[in-house]
């Protein structure tokens, strides 16, 4: 869902150095700032070609850094 969205994972190329701190939930990349606001300049969300159970995960389904949980009260 980050990426989907644009979050930070969906501005990563290949090369990049990423790191993960699972206890901070945070995702850094080694990217200077002026590299990464070119990126998101020229990102664009794709379109969602999604059905069946996939589909209602991506409705349902929080992102991984909350547990990846569904949302009480969406359907």
């Amino acid at each position: 869902p980050e990426a989907f969205d644009g979050g930070p994972i969906a501005l990563i190329r290949d090369g990049d150095i990423v790191t993960l701190d699972a206890e901070h939930n945070e995702l850094s990349v080694a990217v200077s700032d002026e590299e990464m606001a070119t990126r998101r300049a020229a990102w664009v969300q794709p379109k969602m070609h999604l059905g069946g159970a996939l589909e209602k995960y991506v409705r349902l389904v929080g992102p991984a850094s909350k547990g990846a949980v569904t949302h009480a009260g969406k359907s």
